[in-house]
């Protein structure tokens, strides 16, 4: 039981951080059905912002958090304005060949300017550990903190998303971007906003996975940017309650496929999971299987 607890516990930090991710991989897609494969570089950018922030100029962890997502935004919006945007009017084999193409300049970038070695990220949030029940829990103030700023992040997305101007715009150029063309929405506008937005949160998430793995380095968000893009799709992508559920189901799941089973196979349960959604149900477990008219 303290082992189910205990794994529990991970998979919901490890999940946190998953659905972070999977809300940007969402929201772009949601937009303008384009999986953004270097989004999870986007996150190694962010997690190195943070890294420098905190070791060079002795930031404090917040302020060094809130730097990382500016700059990650600014990257984001670039990325968009050059690489995605000439091709928005091509096929979606194009722009996801280019993704995947920004993808593997940002990975080799990072080697060539900051090295392939792993570095140690700052302790620059306290570490303690609470037990509750005689000790049958155990949480460490790291796990708390993953768990309370997804929380937070995650209720301003959806303030944005439900109260504001701006999240209307982006409901409706999900729905018909020429209607909202000709409604007045100023649609690339809206588009870079997205990619800022859905960047900020993989800045975010960044951040938090140095901090609770305690290293950085250059390849770190590509594992994770994937399997983020499972928990996007085993919520049902281009839903935003979806990207939520699928990453803390994900994040459990590679927990307990760990503490019950082995360390060495939870990423092939994480991709047998994409399997067996593709399969059953490719809308995935919020989305709804809708016919297409010929």
């Amino acid at each position: 039981m303290d082992l189910f607890f205990a794994q529990l516990i991970n998979g919901i930090s490890l999940g946190s951080i998953y659905a972070l991710i999977a809300l940007g991989y969402t929201m772009v897609y949601g937009i303008i059905q384009l999986i953004n494969f270097a989004h999870g570089e986007i996150l190694m950018v962010g997690a190195f912002v943070g890294f420098f922030a905190i070791a060079k100029y002795d930031m404090n962890f917040f302020v060094a958090m809130l730097l990382a997502m500016l700059v990650s935004a600014i990257l984001g919006v670039i990325i968009e304005r050059v690489a995605y945007k000439p091709l928005r009017n091509s096929g979606r084999l194009a722009a996801l060949i280019t993704a995947i193409g920004v993808s593997l300049f940002l990975q080799n970038g990072g080697l060539y300017v900051l090295g392939a070695n792993y570095q140690s990220f700052p302790q620059a949030f306290p570490k303690k550990t609470f037990q509750f029940l005689d000790g049958m829990i155990t949480i460490t103030s790291y796990q708390i903190l993953i768990l309370v700023v997804t929380i937070l992040m995650m209720l301003i997305l959806n303030y944005i998303v439900s109260h504001t101007k701006t999240g209307k715009a982006m409901r409706a150029v999900s729905y018909d971007k020429d209607a909202a063309l000709m409604m007045g929405i100023n649609v690339d506008t809206i588009i870079s906003t997205t990619f800022a937005i859905g960047s900020a949160f993989a800045a975010v998430a960044g951040v938090l996975l140095g901090l609770y793995y305690q290293t950085v380095q250059p390849l770190m968000g590509f594992m994770p940017g994937l399997k983020a893009f499972v928990a996007a799709v085993l919520g049902g992508i281009g839903i935003i309650p979806g990207a939520m559920a699928g990453g803390f189901l994900l994040g459990i799941i590679e927990a307990l496929v760990s503490g019950y089973w082995s360390t060495n196979y939870r990423d092939v349960v994480v991709f047998l999971v994409l399997i067996i959604i593709l399969i059953v149900k490719p809308s995935g477990l919020f989305g709804k299987d809708t016919g297409e008219k010929v």
